[in-house]
C-alpha cells in the first residue's frame, strides 16, 4: 500500500524482537509525545505473545516500525466497573451489552507523529485486525477514545466509522485528564455500512481482502 513510494505493511506480533520493535511506537507516542504513560514497558507484557485473548499489530514503512495496535478478546467486565461508566442516556447498558455479544477491544493503537497524516497507516493496522477479528467469530469493537484531546479520532469514528457512544467515564489506565468516550462498534454494520457510503475508506480498509472475508459480512 503506497505511503507516498514506500509501503505499509502490517505484521501479528510473536517475538520478543517484534515486541521490541513495538515500543519504538508506544515509546515516542504515549511516552514521549503524549506523557501518558511513564514506562511504555508497562503497556505491552512479554506475557501478551503466549495469550491467545491478546493480539498486537504492527505496521512497518521501509523497515521502520510506525503504528501499533492491540486487540483484546472477551475483555474482562471488571475492568469496565473499576472505571465507573456513566451511561450516555437511554443507550446500551455496557455492562450487559459486553456480557451477552463477543466482544473485542481496541486499544493500545497509535501512529508515530511523523506518519499520523497518513490514514494509509491506520487503515492497514485495522484492515488486518478486522480480519482476524471476524474469522475468530467476534461481531463487536468496543474501545475508549478521549474527549476534546488534539489527536482524538471521534469525529472519525462516529461519522465515518459508525462508532456508537454508550458511555463516560472519568478515570483510566493512561495518565489523560481528558474524560474517556466509550464507543462500541457493530462490524457487520460497519462494513455495509461504508461498502454503501464511503467507498474510498470501504476500499482503504479492505484492501486485499479475500471473497470469503467480503461474504462473511456482506448484508443478507
Amino acid at each position: 500500500m503506497p505511503l507516498g513510494k514506500k509501503e505499509v505493511h502490517v505484521i501479528k506480533l510473536a517475538t520478543e524482537a517484534d515486541r521490541i520493535e513495538a515500543m519504538k511506537v508506544l515509546k515516542a507516542t504515549y511516552r514521549m509525545e503524549k506523557n501518558w504513560v511513564a514506562d511504555e514497558e508497562k503497556m505491552f507484557s512479554a506475557e501478551d505473545l503466549e495469550d491467545e485473548a491478546v493480539s498486537w499489530f504492527l505496521a512497518f514503512t521501509d523497515g521502520e516500525p510506525v503504528g501499533v495496535l492491540r486487540i483484546l478478546y472477551n475483555p474482562p467486565l471488571e475492568l469496565y466497573n473499576e472505571y465507573g461508566f456513566q451511561q450516555v442516556g437511554e443507550g446500551i447498558d455496557v455492562e450487559k451489552f459486553v456480557s451477552e455479544h463477543k466482544i473485542a477491544e481496541i486499544g493500545r493503537f497509535a501512529v508515530r507523529p511523523e506518519y499520523r497524516q497518513f490514514m494509509t497507516v491506520a487503515a492497514a493496522l485495522m484492515r488486518t485486525a478486522v480480519k482476524e477479528t471476524v474469522e475468530r467469530g467476534f461481531s463487536h469493537y468496543i474501545t475508549d477514545v478521549f474527549e476534546g484531546e488534539k489527536h482524538s479520532p471521534y469525529e472519525f469514528h462516529t461519522r465515518v466509522m459508525g462508532f456508537q457512544l454508550v458511555a463516560t467515564h472519568d478515570v483510566g489506565e493512561l495518565n489523560c485528564p481528558n474524560r474517556r468516550l466509550t464507543l462500541i462498534l457493530d462490524i457487520k454494520q460497519a462494513y455495509n455500512h461504508l461498502r454503501r457510503n464511503k467507498k474510498y475508506v470501504f476500499r482503504l480498509f479492505t484492501q486485499g481482502w479475500a471473497d470469503s472475508m467480503h461474504q462473511m459480512l456482506l448484508d443478507e
